[in-house]
């Protein structure tokens, strides 16, 4: 189908809402109160920096809650204050945040279930309301509601609307999309449902396979195999490789996305010359700004002497993984959490170690002065991040007397 001009039909339609209802300044307070905090402003205050007994908090100088985030929070509950009777749904979380969208189920804000891996829309209703998360929803989605006639809000980030501005050029050249993101990520379900063909490579391994395969060529059952779930219908990598354009999941680590965009890029002038590189080759930059920014902070903080690093956000939550990355790089002892209630009496954290299960780290606050470095997640409030340094302040007190 013609992706574009379906979504200009949608942008045209009464039943179709991309900015607020007019609630905005209440709809702030509420937020203010439910997401700010005062002690995290004071450590921004103290050049990101408090020290409490034992424990000195080193902060990220960016972190928590980006603009995209703040925004469909924000339009979410503007749409239920503008609704206040009417049935409501989201699509799927709102934003990878425990706490939030816990929020939005005691507004009576309802998520559409999951069953058997598939979205079941059965349950939503002409007339009701649905709410595109942060992340988007894919075609299909937005045309069954629309043909259900739903009233559609779409908070969708602006900056994965331009990674898909972005695959509609792709796939007006013939070209196939190399996106790179993890195949079954919300977002990235969306942003392939806008292309002709193709292609998920999750990081630069894959991307390498990939243009060896360009170069050389190799077994079209393997590589299928290989990428099982993450090519477009019918993909031949015989024939769908010679023309490509790099897409990118906003929430990748921008330094491999570059290196991703530049081997495609060195492959197709090997392959075809500086002179014919540009019928071959797209690339457009649709690094989030948000992603980056948070991403350098946390490139800063792990410079400095840490005793441990403390990352919290959702655990499907891809930007909150890849700052536990970095840290581990350095090799930073790290927890990643999700709210505050991992942190247990006793010196005991449940945490998740990068692509493994939760476990439990007994005696994880060492014993003495420690320093502790603290980041967030794109869509982890400051109200999050302030229970988890004063339970860290309580606990390292409490060892303290044992």
């Amino acid at each position: 189908m013609d992706t574009k001009a379906f979504k200009r039909s949608l942008q045209q339609s009464e039943n179709y809402h991309r900015k607020g209802f007019g609630h905005e300044a209440e709809v702030a307070n509420v937020l203010k109160s439910e997401y700010q905090s005062n002690l995290i402003q004071e450590i921004r205050n103290n050049n990101y920096r408090l020290q409490k007994g034992d424990v000195t908090i080193r902060l990220a100088r960016s972190f928590g809650f980006c603009w995209g985030v703040e925004r469909a929070v924000a339009m979410a509950y503007e749409t239920r204050q503008h609704f206040p009777s009417d049935r409501i749904w989201v699509t799927n979380e709102i934003i990878h945040n425990p706490s939030v969208n816990q929020r939005l189920q005691e507004m009576e804000v309802g998520f559409i279930p999951v069953i058997n891996g598939e979205k079941d829309f059965s349950g939503v209703e002409t007339g009701d309301v649905v709410i595109l998360p942060a992340f988007g929803a894919t075609v299909k989605e937005m045309e069954l509601l629309n043909d259900k006639g739903c009233t559609m809000v779409d908070t969708t980030c602006p900056w994965v609307s331009k990674v898909w501005n972005s695959v509609e050029k792709h796939k007006k050249r013939d070209y196939t999309s190399i996106i790179h993101g993890k195949y079954n990520h919300e977002e990235t379900v969306a942003t392939s449902s806008f292309a002709n063909k193709y292609l998920v490579v999750l990081n630069l391994e894959q991307a390498n396979y990939v243009c060896n395969y360009i170069l050389k060529g190799g077994n079209k059952e393997e590589f299928l195999a290989k990428f099982k779930n993450a090519h477009s219908a019918g993909f031949d990598p015989d024939q769908d490789l010679e023309r490509v354009g790099i897409a990118n999941q906003t929430t990748m680590l921008k330094s491999e996305t570059e290196q991703i965009g530049k081997l495609f890029e060195g492959t197709m002038l090997k392959k075809y010359g500086p002179t014919q590189l540009n019928d071959h080759f797209m690339s457009f930059n649709t690094i989030c700004d948000a992603t980056q920014e948070r991403q350098d902070a946390m490139f800063e903080l792990v410079k400095e002497d840490l005793s441990l690093m403390v990352v919290i956000g959702g655990f499907n939550s891809s930007n909150t993984t890849h700052l536990q990355e970095i840290a581990i790089a350095r090799n930073i002892p790290s927890y990643h959490i999700d709210s505050v209630a991992r942190i247990c009496d006793g010196n005991k954290v449940e945490h998740k170690p990068l692509g493994k299960d939760l476990e439990i780290k007994e005696n994880w606050l060492p014993d003495g002065p420690i320093v502790v470095g603290v980041t967030s997640g794109a869509s982890t409030p400051d109200k999050v991040v302030e229970e988890v340094i004063e339970k860290i302040f309580q606990l390292k007190a409490a060892v303290a007397l044992v």
